[in-house]
């Protein structure tokens, strides 16, 4: 891996976690880490250019079919794809397909760029989380040996403690807040070969007081009502929360943003 390179284009290939839901913005926008990985990057290539294809709710399938001859056509230096982790929370997952579906990703995207990104995607501690575990963990598996194959680069989200760390994710249970993605946006930069930013990112927030009783009851009754059934009711009807959504940022063009 070469170090401190400087590169002069960024596509990120995903779903909501690339879209970076739920660092919000105060125009109801979402940043995320390839938001403030693209301002990094930018910062010392100035004629840097993004694109982010990403929309939320996308199976592998949905990102191979819509994104990833798209991200191959562009040239880019730098391609980062994330995906497959919502087709393991389906309760019907085909697995074998899952990994078929990737490694195409992989061998299209691979010698369309300089660099390929993979990841080993965050995961927090939780019931729901625990029942799909052994699936993340055989999409991890794939991802590993994909890297290895085609020469991609692996940020171990999954394996940094700081981020199962509950107050880094949303009340939805499965977008990270800003915090969340700034972490990932260090491990990203770090993984391409830059001088750390911030080498403690893997590091567990300070402990703080668990919350009473009371306040883990309402707090789960808000989850069930405003985020566990609406997930529940797409799962059964086949509906997605990207149905319609254009791609965040389609075309590959100059970026002009904050490079923190």
């Amino acid at each position: 891996m070469e170090t401190n390179p400087t590169y002069s284009s960024l596509v990120a290939v995903g779903d909501s976690f690339t879209e970076g839901m739920s660092d919000l913005l105060p125009d109801g926008s979402y940043r995320g880490w390839a938001d403030l990985l693209a301002g990094r990057m930018a910062a010392r290539a100035p004629d840097f250019r993004y694109a982010n294809l990403a929309v939320r709710g996308k199976l592998i399938g949905q990102i191979v079919e819509e994104q990833v001859d798209v991200a191959a056509a562009m040239g880019a230096d730098v391609i980062t794809l994330v995906g497959g982790l919502n087709d393991t929370l389906r309760p019907k997952c085909d697995m074998g397909r899952v990994r078929g579906l990737l490694e195409e990703a992989v061998e299209k995207l691979a010698p369309a760029c300089r660099q390929l990104v993979l990841m080993r995607s965050p995961g927090r501690q939780g019931p729901v989380l625990e029942r799909f575990r052994p699936r993340m963990e055989e999409l991890f598996t794939c991802v590993d040996e994909l890297a290895e194959r085609h020469g991609a680069v692996v940020v171990d989200l999954y394996g940094a403690p700081s981020l199962s760390d509950p107050r880094l994710w949303d009340v939805d249970r499965l977008h990270l807040t800003a915090e969340g993605h700034r972490r990932v946006a260090e491990a990203v930069w770090q993984g391409l070969g830059h001088d750390p930013e911030d080498t403690e990112w893997r590091t567990p927030m300070p402990a703080a007081a668990p919350p009473g009783w009371v306040t883990r009851r309402v707090t789960d009754a808000r989850f069930a009502r405003q985020h566990l059934l609406p997930w529940i009711g797409r799962r059964l009807t086949g509906r997605s929360s990207g149905d319609g959504l254009p791609a965040k940022r389609p075309e590959l063009l100059p970026y002009e943003g904050p490079a923190a």
